[in-house]
């Protein structure tokens, strides 16, 4: 996880889309509307074995420092989001926050896709941030109880011991308006990387993240996970 902003610092969130099922479902989005799929591999095969339509992907990797110094300089050159803009985005200030950032913008980005929960925790949390810039979104989720309860129950529920000291980072894709964008609250903005259409969007993702596997060619410290919307007629 990256270093934080603030003094606040959580557990991070297990890449186990059984745990985010299960938070994404407690906090409003409907279990029979959209879910999350590891996705096994980046051969095309594997590829295709992922529930469709694919709405988001995360994915996390180590965060090295030649990675780290690469974000920096592309930062530099990344024009700071409007919060009128289109895509939903924002800034991370609370350590080990980063799977739960992923979530929030794979979600927010989503909203005309699924219909959360009337009343729901993200109902009434993108409500509320609809008109936030980015670093005033980040300040909202970590003075918000509510959710610092939930991830922290969804961090303690995976497989391996949740612990303070890991350098694995979460980021999310998603298709905005066309576009391709990358989305991680460590950085500027949303990086965008070029034309995508829902239908391509796991196809388009891959290629961005094997890139930057190859950068990391001693790492197997990878995880990908899809959100799929659910077709009507699928098992809960």
């Amino acid at each position: 996880m990256a270093e934080s902003l603030s003094a606040k610092k959580w557990l991070p969130l297990e890449a186990n889309p059984d745990v985010m099922n299960q938070f994404i479902w407690g906090l409003g989005v409907p279990p029979d509307d959209a879910e999350c799929y590891d996705v096994y591999g980046l051969e095309e095969e594997l590829l295709e074995m992922v529930p469709k339509p694919v709405l988001a992907v995360l994915f996390l990797f180590p965060l090295t420092p030649q990675i780290e110094a690469e974000r920096v300089k592309e930062d530099s050159q990344t024009k700071v989001q409007d919060p009128t803009s289109t895509v939903y985005f924002m800034k991370q200030t609370v350590g080990n926050a980063c799977g739960t950032i992923g979530l929030l913008h794979a979600i927010g980005n989503i909203t005309s896709e699924i219909k959360l929960d009337e009343g729901s925790f993200f109902g009434k949390f993108y409500k509320s941030t609809a008109r936030m810039d980015p670093m005033e979104r980040a300040s909202f989720l970590e003075n918000d109880r509510e959710m610092e309860v939930a991830h922290s129950v969804a961090a303690t529920a995976g497989d391996t011991e949740a612990r303070e000291d890991v350098e694995d980072h979460f980021i999310c894709f998603t298709c905005v308006d066309g576009q391709l964008y990358e989305l991680d609250g460590d950085r500027s903005g949303p990086i965008s990387h070029g034309a995508s259409t829902p239908s391509s969007l796991l196809q388009d993702a891959a290629k961005v993240i094997q890139r930057m596997m190859q950068k990391i060619p001693d790492s197997m410290n990878f995880n990908i996970i899809a959100i799929s919307k659910r077709v009507k007629g699928d098992a809960p």
